[in-house]
């Protein structure tokens, strides 16, 4: 983590190497040193005391000098005990403050290690120990809000697995029981639903990849421009069939990207077959690039019926689909996630009615 360390290959793409200091980083070590002041200060007070006490009693005229112990013994012993007390109660009250706040840190971890992720801890006590509470609680907050990432993924995983296995099933056991002959009619269902599966499976792989920092970028100087009208010429036959028009804007000067070019193909050609899917006939889809800030945008644009306004800022979350699709949602999610590897960035704009415009940025090589 230090200044001119190597970077790790597990450290994730676009994350600055070395980390930025939290901010409660700079207490660290401060929590220790107040502890070691008091324990000092308390032994101090103890050995001042009793040097004090061995002072005023050896004294000339003091307790030990004749016969009778002298007057002041009998307010100077109960004073320094006074003083003790109260230093002692003092310094109890100030370490009770301090530890407080770790008893309930202590507790709170106990709950979260049996799955209690609302747990919060008051941010009281020292600024050290505040700072440390604000970042546990940030962690609880982050833990509860991946738990209910995870526990939505899996009834969304559940949800899309379900259809396919479904049709597979049923058209399996209708052949085997003799209802369907085995001819391609009947066998083309289980064929489709298995390479739904195949896609969903492959998409899952690509996501866990990109969220754990473990995707495998293959980057080399692409150009742009013919990556674009090479996937444009690969969906002409879908756009005749669906009556849509497609059409180009790159210019012939482009810079080249430095980029994994069947990642940015899969992207751009996701981007395609959305815009396909969802503009009637008669509708066009264009394609444009042009230079942006020092690298190169692309634009797919689409006469389609819109996003609704509630679904536009969550489509590129996983499993967010718009009303009559059929895919699985995952596309606009992967689509974010390999942009976001690239460097890049996407977004999106629509009105319903009128169509869509979803746009990646990628830096120049």
């Amino acid at each position: 983590m230090r200044a001119g360390s190597p970077r790790p290959p597990w450290w994730p793409e676009g994350e600055p190497w070395p980390p930025t200091r939290p901010p409660w980083m700079r207490y660290r070590g401060r929590f220790a040193r107040r502890l070691l002041f008091l324990l000092f200060a308390f032994m101090a007070f103890i050995v001042l005391a009793s040097i004090a006490g061995y002072v005023f009693s050896h004294a000339p005229g003091g307790p030990t000098a004749g016969p009778y112990p002298h007057p002041s013994f009998f307010w100077g012993w109960p004073l320094l005990l006074v003083l003790g007390v109260i230093f002692f109660l003092a310094v109890s009250r100030r370490v009770r403050r301090m530890a407080a706040p770790v008893d309930d840190l202590v507790e709170a971890a106990g709950r979260i290690s049996s799955g209690d992720y609302s747990v919060r801890v008051r941010e009281d006590g020292a600024p050290e120990l505040r700072s440390v509470a604000h970042a546990f609680n940030a962690m609880t907050a982050q833990l509860e809000a991946s738990e209910k990432q995870r526990r939505s993924f899996l009834a969304d995983v559940t949800h899309e697995l379900r259809t396919p296995l479904s049709i597979i099933r049923g058209q399996a056991e209708g052949i085997a029981d003799g209802l369907y002959p085995a001819d391609p009619a009947h066998l083309a269902p289980i064929v489709e639903a298995t390479q739904t599966l195949a896609r969903l499976v492959d998409d899952l792989r690509t996501l866990a990849l990109a969220e754990t920092g473990h995707l495998q970028l293959q980057r080399e100087p692409v150009d742009i421009a013919a990556l674009i009208n090479d996937t444009l010429a690969s969906f002409e036959s879908q756009a005749q069939t669906k009556g849509v028009t497609l059409a180009a804007d790159i210019p012939a000067e482009l810079p080249t990207v430095s980029a994994d070019p069947v990642r940015i193909r899969g992207v751009i050609a996701n981007l395609l077959a959305n815009a396909i899917a969802h503009t009637p006939a008669g509708g066009s889809v264009r394609v444009s690039a042009a230079r942006a800030d020092g690298g190169i945008s692309v634009s797919v644009t689409d006469t389609g019926e819109g996003i609704p306004a509630d679904l536009l800022p969550r489509i590129f979350d996983r499993f967010v689909k718009t009303p009559g699709s059929s895919g699985s949602g995952l596309g606009l999610a992967i689509a974010r996630d390999l942009v976001t590897a690239h460097g890049g960035t996407i977004t999106a704009e629509s009105t319903v009615g009128s169509g869509t415009t979803v746009r990646l940025t990628l830096p120049a090589s």
